[in-house]
């Protein structure tokens, strides 16, 4: 994939031999790669695996990556990640192993949480920037609605730092080897819209930003329904969404549902 489609290929094996090992993927997996570029990681983790489902949305790549696919028992996907039917792999990974292409990277870890309840374990080269993001702490600077989502769903763990020198071409922004372990569930649909409303105006007090997300004829009443909840909480009624850890954004939206 060019570095327009937003990946960069790993031109380092020992780096690459290092994120197979980590994902400690053991013959009776199966397992999802995301951007599959031109094989060099696909080659690694074929003959380790039961099955390996990989997605790449560059076709010019097929001279590359179809060859290597052939080695073992691979299925290859040519088309967009964001917009395949992950609930349709079969068989359904359990693992997702990748150097995701950095213009999808968040949505797309989002997306295999959700839809695919079957994984346990990720282990993802990304941007340095999206791997403090998904591990920020409450009332830092990096903690989003991202930050939430994910922690509600799985424990995170920076792995490595990589350097931008091993990748062709080479990036503008250093990189991480990170670790994602499930420990539950994907944000249910009310939780997850309930985070992304008060994370939309992070100046504002959650109440505020939650009546913002609100149609106009509801806000005044959304605010005050907020306001009651982060009261029945033991929160103080002004309080800004990045305050809030991943579980009480859970019981906020519990709160919030009660008749």
């Amino acid at each position: 994939m060019r570095r327009r489609l937003g990946q960069h290929f790993l031109a380092d094996p020992n780096l690459l031999d290092a994120i197979v090992r980590e994902s400690e993927v053991e013959p009776d997996d199966v397992v999802l790669e995301i951007g599959g570029g031109a094989g060099a990681l696909t080659e690694r983790l074929a003959p380790r695996v039961r099955h390996l489902h990989v997605i790449e949305f560059d076709d010019r790549l097929r001279d590359e990556l179809e060859p290597v696919a052939a080695g073992g028992d691979v299925t290859v996907i040519w088309g967009d990640a964001l917009r395949v039917d992950l609930a349709a792999l079969d068989p359904p990974p359990d693992r997702v192993v990748s150097n995701l292409p950095y213009a999808i990277a968040t949505p797309m870890i989002l997306k295999t949480i959700a839809e695919l309840p079957s994984v346990s374990s990720w282990t993802l080269l990304v941007q340095r920037e999206i791997a403090d993001r998904l591990r920020a702490a409450p009332g830092s600077r990096t903690y989003g609605a991202p930050s939430v989502l994910v922690q509600l769903a799985t424990d995170v763990e920076l792995l490595r730092s990589v350097d931008r020198a091993v990748f062709t071409p080479r990036p503008r922004v250093d990189s991480a080897l990170i670790a994602l372990r499930r420990r539950g569930p994907a944000a249910a649909d009310s939780v997850r819209r309930v985070v992304r409303g008060a994370f939309a105006h992070r100046r504002k007090a959650l109440p505020s930003s939650l009546a913002l997300a609100a149609p106009r004829a509801e806000r005044a009443a959304t605010r005050e329904r907020a306001r009651g909840a982060l009261r029945e909480l033991g929160l103080p009624e002004d309080a800004r969404a990045e305050s809030l850890s991943p579980e009480d954004f859970e019981r906020l939206d519990g709160s919030l549902q009660a008749p």
